[in-house]
């Protein structure tokens, strides 16, 4: 049985349905209750009370951890769910972690994370470290906008960087849970090209048949926006790297071509699979 957490969300969900084709008995885990794919049994629990994890992991031979933005928070202690998954049996976990642990190691939030990351090396468990970039399913903050006036509100409008899929991120994911070659691996994940948000914009009008209006957002309005569902300090991590990336943030790397044989899909790809979301 796996356990996959943050099963309701952009990876978690795609994980779980893939998990549950490939013949897998899954555990979803979310804090609220909520439909999950078929094949899979739903367990709510909170990340927060790792001891609440119990039921979920209890006879779980592999985890996928993906933390919630309050688990990135100071005072969280994401540590305890791998000594929680350790206690209970569970033989292997998948750490979603991020990019800028190797990119930008020295923000608090990815110091925090790259001592996550060291717990897990050190646990005695099975593991595979996932660092994707920005994801494709972050446009989903423009839905309500698009929807209503037709416009994309975001920062840095001609800045770009190699986004991801996260249904790419899933399965990705799904490969270091169930092959024993991907343990004690690190992957970086990303799309297979630098897109900014204004050519992001330009592919969900594509999608829509439908024109679709830029507009750029100072950083400070943006932070604001974010920080409603994000600690702050994440936001503030995320807006400089969407600003300004670095050599390293602007490669497109090779590691899901490795790993599932073929190349990550496009923005484009994403936007006409999710184009419900801005109609």
């Amino acid at each position: 049985m796996i356990v996959v957490t943050g099963a309701t969300g952009n990876v978690g969900r795609p994980l779980t349905r893939v998990l549950a084709r490939a013949g897998q008995q899954v555990t979803a885990v979310s804090r609220h209750a909520a439909a999950v794919p078929d094949g899979a049994r739903h367990v709510v629990a909170d990340l927060a009370e790792p001891v609440g994890l119990e039921p979920a992991l209890a006879g779980a031979k592999a985890l996928f951890l993906l933390l919630s933005g309050d688990m990135h928070a100071a005072g969280a202690s994401p540590a305890d769910i791998i000594g929680q998954a350790e206690a209970c049996g569970v033989r292997r976990v998948v750490l979603l972690s991020t990019q800028g642990v190797a990119t930008r190691p020295f923000g608090a939030t990815r110091i925090a994370m790259r001592a996550l990351e060291d717990v897990l090396r050190e646990s005695g468990l099975e593991w595979a470290i996932l660092r994707p970039g920005g994801f494709a399913s972050n446009a989903l903050w423009w839905a309500e906008s698009i929807r209503a006036q037709r416009v994309v509100a975001a920062p840095f409008g001609d800045v770009g960087v190699p986004i991801i899929d996260p249904a790419d991120i899933a399965e990705v994911a799904a490969a270091c849970l169930l092959d024993d070659r991907h343990t004690g691996g690190v992957y970086e994940l990303t799309g297979p090209e630098v897109i900014t948000p204004r050519q992001q914009a330009e592919a969900i009008a594509a999608a829509l048949g439908s024109p679709v209006r830029f507009h750029d957002l100072t950083r400070d309005e943006a932070k604001a926006t974010m920080a409603q569902s994000m600690p702050a300090e994440l936001a503030e991590d995320t807006l400089t790297i969407l600003g300004s990336p670095n050599p390293a943030e602007l490669r497109v790397s090779p590691d899901v071509q490795r790993i599932l044989g073929r190349a990550p899909h496009p923005f484009a790809d994403w936007a006409a699979r999710n184009i419900a979301a801005f109609r």
